[in-house]
């Protein structure tokens, strides 16, 4: 073999080792894309699936009846701590609600209550029908209303009491509520749920001067950006929520599902999940 003959030999030697390198570093990367697509397709159809679902079980306490002896606008000159005297009836406060929900939701080992809600805000609960609460100044909302012991209300005419609260000489009312017209108020759920209590979570509110139909008024409920319609205003239960902060968004809807005017038919919520 000659010298040009021997260099020739390298030379295609080495280009056929240069081109198997070549090929085997351009399948390398469409082999990892590939790798990576069932990755992410993986984790995409794991994400969690939330549903709603109607409660069913509860007693009815038909005849229960909430009663506040006082005018429906309130006046008081002073603000600072007010007292509040209801009446109740048909209903025993701090007794546990009979059935499995109380077992199976998050449950007030306190027993059966009143949600007092003030302008729309998280509700205080109270187990006894005579307490005092600190009224800023101001023009404020209240809606009471009669709460099992695991927080479900009480839906009828008499559980409920609506009150406007005028607190000082000249207040100013920054809601501008019309106490006549359809209004949404939110109950539950509420702040954070642990172990058991995080695997079915109530979803409960208050409609007032309306009523929920197919063709009517309706809530939209966004859980972590998934969308439900409600159009029978029932108690429901969320199944399937994942661990650490959850969004809830309440709305209530005219009949073309467009949002009805007032100041608190459109509210969000956030609630903590832990194991």
């Amino acid at each position: 073999m000659n010298k040009n003959t021997h260099y020739l030999v390298i030379t295609v030697v080495l280009l056929f080792f240069t081109f198997t390198s070549c090929k085997k570093q351009e399948k390398n990367p469409n082999e990892e894309d590939i790798k990576n697509k069932d990755v992410e397709i993986q984790v995409e159809t794991t994400k969690p699936n939330i549903t709603l679902e109607n409660l069913e079980g509860s007693p009815t306490y038909a005849d229960a009846s909430l009663i506040l002896d006082t005018p429906e606008d309130i006046k008081v000159t002073e603000p600072g701590e007010m007292a509040y005297s209801f009446k109740v009836e048909n209903y025993e406060l701090g007794a546990q609600t009979k059935g499995s929900n109380a077992q199976d939701l998050a449950n007030s080992g306190k027993g059966q209550h009143i949600h007092f809600i003030l302008n729309n805000q998280p509700y205080s609960a109270h187990y006894e029908p005579s307490f005092k609460k600190e009224i800023p100044e101001g023009v404020h909302h209240l809606v009471a209303f009669l709460s099992r012991s695991f927080h479900e209300s009480v839906k009828n005419d008499n559980s409920v009491v609506v009150r406007k609260l005028f607190v000082g000489d000249n207040p100013e009312d920054t809601f501008e509520l019309d106490m006549k017209a359809p209004t949404l108020i939110y109950s539950r759920p509420k702040g954070e749920y642990k172990g058991t209590d995080a695997e079915q979570i109530l979803l409960d509110f208050f409609v007032l001067n309306t009523t929920l139909s197919k063709d009517g008024h309706k809530v939209r409920a966004t859980i972590n950006d998934q969308e439900f319609i409600i159009t029978e205003w029932t108690p429901k239960v969320i199944k399937g929520l994942p661990m650490g902060e959850v969004t809830i968004q309440l709305e209530l809807l005219d009949e073309t599902g467009v949002l009805i005017p007032g100041p608190f038919n459109k509210v969000t919520r956030k609630i903590t999940l832990t194991h």
